[in-house]
């Protein structure tokens, strides 16, 4: 980009020792990118970065106390953008040689989906042969290596240095979460994406983006942004999916099970063990259950053969596949209850699995409903979720999630208030996650499903910003 010439000159030339957007890291003769962050302006650092060796300052402005030390010390060379959070994108692309140019990158974005997709694609081109990268809230791979995830889509450096590992370690494809933070926040900002697929759109993080339509807005830049090589595809079944179509150059395709789209399929049959789905004409048996499950197959096998991959070899591998983890992870316990552990958080995936269970469920079956609500996050989804436990299960018990720096008890009223005179009398609330779990198993008979959901994968719980270790699959299997 041109704005940007001047500071990829500099780059190439190695003049840049290093780059950061935290003046912490800062060290002699790094370039810092000063960024107007959600509760903090880097702005505010230029000083210390410069105090601490930063050569290079990349900024929207240069505040006053900064042009005074700029006066003195001639050697510090201010580059004045239009915005620092996407030259930050670019600067980190161009600092470790643009490794997304030398990968195909398939990103997915939308409320729910996103790990299981992104996981199971990781899995299929493994097993198939391919050197694969995966960027996901659980875990980062390349191939089988695990790396810690800090973050659903990690920031711009971070993302480029792992791309760049990437192409050190010969992958050629990746697939990665695409969460509507980073896209607002610019964490995606000059990567080349091979692909796009929008799984869905419902309830959540309107704390962050205060409205559904900016919700969407978000989602939707991701799709504009894409290049014409690529390919966006997109679930028409959602009432949003062709809007994320609108204004994108890439080539446009779709997914459906329920209207006609260049990719079908169909639900035959389901259990708590697996699921008959009709691809395309061909009959495949997988692990994976439940519709919103058939739906992350159907993308899955759609974006490989939109990768050049031959349907016969994906369909044989794609009935291997395993759940990503604490995704409808289910427990059989000794006396023969089914449990299942699910990280279900939002209105729409919780009634996704909850329908699922009582679709399956045997009649003279009970589902006892385990949930909560995290803290400092969306308080308007927490009634609407009590409700849709509440009307869809035979016994509710309401607990902590992660709190964090909320009282549990305040976030458990909200919940509480999307109750009524009928669904308060088979519910309980017990603050304490360990004994609302130890509840469920001792009300539950043989027949009976326990669906214990919101954590999922978590091995931890959050309270008062200290992360205690908490399992549910643990807790479960305990009693």
């Amino acid at each position: 980009m041109k704005e940007y010439k001047e500071i990829f000159d500099l780059i190439k030339s190695n003049k840049v020792k290093g780059i950061c957007f935290d003046s912490r890291e800062v060290e002699e003769g790094f370039l810092f990118i000063a960024q107007k962050g959600t509760n903090v302006d880097g702005h505010k650092f230029i000083n210390t970065a410069i105090s601490k060796g930063a050569k290079y300052i990349v900024c929207e402005f240069i505040p006053e106390d900064v042009k005074e030390l700029a006066q003195k010390n001639n050697e510090i060379l201010f580059i004045v953008v239009k915005n620092s959070s996407n030259a930050l994108g670019y600067i980190a692309s161009e600092y470790y040689d643009n490794p997304s140019k030398k990968l195909k990158i398939v990103g997915i974005t939308g409320t729910n989906g996103k790990t299981t997709t992104v996981t199971l694609l990781h899995n299929l081109f493994m097993l198939l042969g391919y050197k694969v990268g995966l960027v996901s809230t659980i875990v980062n791979k390349i191939n089988n290596r695990e790396i810690k995830a800090t973050h659903t889509t990690p920031n711009a450096i971070e993302l480029n240095k792992l791309f760049n590992q990437m192409v050190v370690e010969g992958c050629e494809f990746v697939f990665m979460e695409v969460s509507s933070h980073a896209i607002v926040q610019n964490r995606i900002a000059g990567v080349d994406f091979a692909g796009g697929i929008f799984s869905n759109i419902t309830h959540d993080h309107l704390d962050f983006h205060k409205t559904f339509a900016s919700y969407i807005k978000a989602k939707k830049a991701f799709f504009d942004n894409l290049s014409p090589k690529a390919f966006a595809l997109t679930n028409v079944d959602d009432q949003n999916g062709m809007v994320m179509l609108q204004n994108t150059k890439a080539k446009k395709y779709t997914y459906s099970l329920k209207t006609i789209a260049d990719f079908h399929a169909i639900v035959l049959e389901n259990d708590f063990e697996a699921q008959l789905l009709n691809i395309e004409g061909v009959e495949l048996w997988t692990k994976l259950i439940g519709q919103f499950n058939a739906y992350n197959v159907l993308v899955i096998y759609s974006t490989a053969i939109l990768l050049g991959l031959k349907k016969d070899e994906i369909l044989k591998v794609l009935s291997q596949l395993e759940p990503a983890q604490g995704r409808f992870d289910s427990v059989s316990t000794s006396k023969g209850t089914k449990a299942i552990i699910d990280y279900a958080h939002t209105p729409d995936a919780l009634i996704n699995v909850i329908k699922t269970i009582n679709q399956i469920r045997k009649s003279n079956g009970r589902l006892i409903t385990v949930v909560g609500c995290g803290g400092d996050r969306d308080k308007t989804k927490r009634p609407i979720m009590a409700k849709i436990a509440a009307e869809n299960s035979d016994t509710l018990i309401l607990t902590s999630d992660n709190p964090r720096t909320e009282e549990p008890e305040e976030i458990l009223k909200d919940m509480q208030s999307g109750l009524d005179i009928i669904t308060e009398k088979k519910s309980f609330t017990i603050v304490n996650r360990h004994d609302a779990i130890k509840l469920a198993c001792q009300l539950a008979n043989k027949e009976d499903v326990i669906l214990v959901a919101g954590k999922g994968h978590e091995t931890y719980q959050e309270v008062n910003g200290v992360r205690h270790h908490f399992d549910d699959k643990e807790e479960v299997l305990k009693y």
